[in-house]
């Protein structure tokens, strides 16, 4: 189901990974300054994998039938609750601060309401 509001919706995710990278960034900086480092799970990979996964997941339901396209619509909106929960834990950390995170938290509520939207139908 290529239709222009998939390909919105997929540039949305895109477009939300590309504000979050910088923050992924410092999150990995400052998870390296930590004592017992461990590279498979640190908290920036875990966030990059989330935010991965959003876009990932959404492709895969413009792509499938309708009740497995929900599935994936609601794996994409908990990928992106995750991610959303990484860069606000970053924050408590001290890692940056919350008007540095704002754009991109604030990308990640509006394309939240529309895969809500998209798992509802």
């Amino acid at each position: 189901m290529h239709t222009e509001r998939s390909y919105e919706i997929l540039e949305q995710a895109l477009s939300v990974v590309s504000l979050a990278s910088p923050l992924v960034a410092a999150i990995q900086r400052k998870d390296r300054d930590a004592e017992e480092w461990s590279k498979d799970h640190d908290l920036a990979s875990q966030v990059r994998r989330a935010l991965s996964s959003v876009g990932l997941n959404l492709a895969e339901a413009f792509g499938t039938a309708a009740g497995n396209g929900r599935l994936r619509f609601e794996t994409a909106r908990g990928s992106l609750y995750e991610a959303q929960a990484g860069i606000r834990i970053a924050v408590a950390w001290g890692y940056f601060t919350q008007q540095q995170a704002e754009a991109a938290l604030a990308a990640m509520d509006a394309l939240g309401g529309r895969i809500y939207g998209l798992a509802r139908r």
